[in-house]
């Protein structure tokens, strides 16, 4: 019955001083579609959404360059007294993870292309090769994971059907469970170092989308 709804309690994550989950009213995120590399354009878009009652502040940082320009957005809402939780939003590049998380309070990233490049390979993964990934994964995941722990910045693990390594496609295929499998592929990893602020997002096949 649509009006006997009852929200799973889940663990409280705080993104800034904005708490998700737990008790907390559903949060309003929406995000930037200005350049993150300039400066006043993407100022002027964080304020309008802030203005108009949103909570939390995400920016697409795919490059470098992207990263190295949040200190410059930040330092200019610093200014103007704007405390709205930025969340960077990384495309592919570690690296540029391990740069933004010095500016953000939540860096948001998809298992599927973290710390995989997908050749759309066919092959069988024995369980000593699927072990000897998921430790590759580890070596390259785990730095980020140190790095936001010791900041408290909070992290967003997402998945999609359009976006699963070649690894979880061959064991587990295009669906729901090969989905689950990759983000808790890295929120073991990311709890095997006591880092649990983790917010995971699951888009599905039909498009609804499954947040927590």
């Amino acid at each position: 019955f649509p009006f006997s709804y009852k929200r799973l309690l889940t663990r409280e994550v705080k993104v800034g001083d904005v708490g998700i989950g737990g008790h907390n009213p559903i949060r309003i995120q929406s995000m930037t579609t200005s350049d993150t590399q300039d400066t006043k354009s993407s100022v002027k878009q964080i304020l309008d959404l802030t203005n108009a009652g949103c909570e939390i502040v995400r920016l697409t940082v795919p490059s470098m360059a992207d990263a190295e320009n949040l200190i410059n957005i930040r330092n200019e809402l610093k200014k103007i007294n704007c405390k709205t939780p930025l969340v960077a939003d990384i495309h592919f590049t570690p690296t540029v993870a391990l740069k933004v998380v010095e500016y953000v309070e939540k860096v948001r990233i998809n298992p599927g292309n973290f710390a995989d490049k997908k050749k759309f390979a066919v092959r069988e993964y024995t369980d000593a090769e699927y072990k000897e990934e998921l430790s590759r994964i580890a070596e390259t995941f785990i730095p980020l994971v140190k790095r936001c722990k010791e900041l408290g910045v909070a992290m967003r693990i997402g998945t999609n059907h359009g976006s699963l390594s070649d690894r979880i496609m061959n064991r587990y295929g295009d669906t729901p469970a090969g989905m689950c499998e990759s983000a808790l592929e890295f929120i073991r990893i990311a709890e095997s170092e006591g880092y649990k602020d983790i917010i995971v997002s699951m888009f599905m096949q039909n498009g609804n989308k499954i947040s927590n």
